[in-house]
C-alpha cells in the first residue's frame, strides 16, 4: 500500500465517520418540528423492518408539526406502533390517512439532556477517527518495514495522518456546537 493510498484511506473512513454523526444529530430533536426526528424509525410491515422513507412521505408542514403520508393506506397502524415504540416522546394521531405528529415544546432540562447527547455523539466520533488515525499509522509503520515506505515517507504519512484528524475532529466539533445551539436557542 502506497503513501497516497493509505492517506486516501483514512480520509474516505474519516469521512464516513463524521456522516454517521451528521445523521445522528440529525435525529436530534430541536423545539422545532424536522422529519430527522423520524427518518431513521424502520417500520415493521409486509413481515420485514422497512424505513420510514420507504413506505410514506415525511414533511414538516408547520413549525410544531410532522406529517407522515403512507404510500399504502394500509400501513398506517404500522406507521404509527413503529412511532409510539421508538420512544422518542411523540405522540402520533392518525385520522385514518395521514398520521400528525405534535411536538411539544422543550422544557430546560430537556434541552440540558439533549446537549449532552450530543456531546456523547461528537465524542464518539472522534474517538472513531482517532481509531483511523491508529490504523493509517500502524499501516505506514508495516510499510516502512516491508521496505516499501522509507522511514522520512512513512513520517510524512504520519504527520499528514495527523493533521487529516485534527480537520476532521474540528469538523465534529463545529457540528455539535452548530447542534447544541439549535437545542439550546429555541
Amino acid at each position: 500500500m502506497s503513501a497516497d493510498d493509505i492517506l486516501f484511506d483514512a480520509e474516505e473512513r474519516m469521512e464516513k465517520a463524521i456522516d454517521v454523526l451528521k445523521n445522528q444529530l440529525g435525529g436530534i430533536r430541536t423545539g422545532r418540528a424536522n422529519p430527522g426526528l423520524v427518518d431513521t424509525l424502520k417500520v415493521e410491515v409486509y413481515g420485514s423492518p422497512t424505513p420510514i422513507k420507504q413506505v410514506a412521505s415525511v414533511g414538516a408542514p408547520e413549525p410544531t408539526q410532522i406529517v407522515v403520508r403512507p404510500y399504502d393506506p394500509g400501513t398506517l397502524k404500522d406507521i404509527e406502533k413503529a412511532i409510539i415504540a421508538a420512544d422518542l416522546g411523540l405522540n402520533p394521531q392518525s385520522d385514518g390517512r395521514v398520521v400528525r405528529i405534535n411536538i411539544p415544546p422543550l422544557s430546560t432540562e430537556v434541552r440540558r439532556k439533549m446537549v449532552g447527547r450530543i456531546k456523547e455523539l461528537s465524542e464518539e466520533s472522534k474517538v472513531a477517527v482517532r481509531n483511523i488515525r491508529r490504523d493509517a499509522n500502524k499501516a505506514a509503520d508495516h510499510e516502512q518495514k516491508d521496505k516499501t515506505l522509507t522511514e522520512d515517507d512513512r513520517d510524512s504519512v504520519k504527520k499528514d495522518v495527523q493533521d487529516l484528524t485534527k480537520k476532521f475532529e474540528s469538523k465534529a466539533t463545529e457540528l455539535a456546537k452548530a447542534r447544541e445551539k439549535e437545542v439550546m436557542d429555541d
